[in-house]
């Protein structure tokens, strides 16, 4: 497959600069005959006014009506397009990554929604045992699993899995103390 390499066009006047008795032409670097001093001059007009201020040199600008040319410069594509494939290989996985991500997230959060709403039904209960705790534990055993392997796999730092996962046993903890079924044990 042929790279294309893209091409700029920039206009260019030409001008006819003088120094003493020989003519030089500007945007080209073609000489008419050479000098021995000066081996090609390319001075705009006002770059020569600008660095000479003074007139120190006897190079001026002579306008003459000339047609208008442009100069085509074309880039060597060889680095840049290999920068432009590795930015988007790079675009390309960080996309993978992001859904994958994503997709462990919300499993984890999935997860624990299951858990806070199984246990408020269980808390909201009056006539609740302590059998029905079980269906509980086993949806917190799964959560524990997602929160662990979105752990391994980078998704979440270990701390914020650390976290949710102290989230769910506090919350379990606080319906078993409602009902009765645990009793913290009294500090002195």
């Amino acid at each position: 497959m042929a790279a294309v390499a893209p091409c700029l066009v920039f206009p260019c006047k030409p001008k006819t600069l003088s120094h003493a008795a020989s003519s030089v032409r500007c945007c080209t670097g073609a000489l008419p005959r050479r000098l021995p001093v000066i081996k090609t001059l390319a001075f705009s007009s006002n770059l020569s006014s600008v660095a000479f201020p003074n007139g120190g040199t006897p190079i001026r600008a002579l306008e003459k009506p000339k047609p208008m040319r442009r100069s085509v410069v074309c880039e060597a594509a060889t680095a840049t397009n290999k920068k432009a494939d590795s930015a988007s290989k790079r675009a390309r996985q960080a996309e993978k990554r992001r859904i994958y991500n994503k997709a462990k997230k919300s499993e984890v959060k999935t997860r624990m929604r299951k858990v806070f709403e199984e246990l408020d039904i269980l808390k909201k209960k009056t006539d609740a045992k302590a059998e029905e705790i079980r269906s509980v534990e086993e949806l917190i055993a799964k959560a524990y699993s997602a929160i662990d392997k979105a752990v391994k796999s980078g998704t979440l730092h270990k701390n914020t899995g650390a976290h949710r996962k102290s989230r769910l046993a506090r919350r379990k903890k606080t319906v078993e103390i409602h009902h009765g079924w645990y009793i913290p044990a009294v500090t002195a």
